[in-house]
């Protein structure tokens, strides 16, 4: 996978907006969505989807999944 960041500033705290991952196939590939990270947990948008329609966690469902 090709993961980017779509933007960053060094030494920033998650506020309510989130940090946006662009997720892609590497060399080029397929454009797979984008995952949001925010203070109250992660957002997977696939393909175009709009931020608001993405698959919400919270960070404890998150925590529990990656645990099990």
């Amino acid at each position: 996978m090709k993961v980017s960041i779509k933007s960053f500033d060094v030494g920033m705290e998650v506020k309510n907006n989130g940090i946006e991952f662009d997720v892609s196939e590497p060399n080029g590939g397929d454009r797979l969505g984008d995952c949001i990270v925010t203070k109250s947990g992660l957002t997977w948008c696939k393909g175009k989807t709009a931020r608001e329609n993405g698959v919400k966690v919270s960070w404890k469902e998150f925590i529990k999944w990656m645990e099990s």
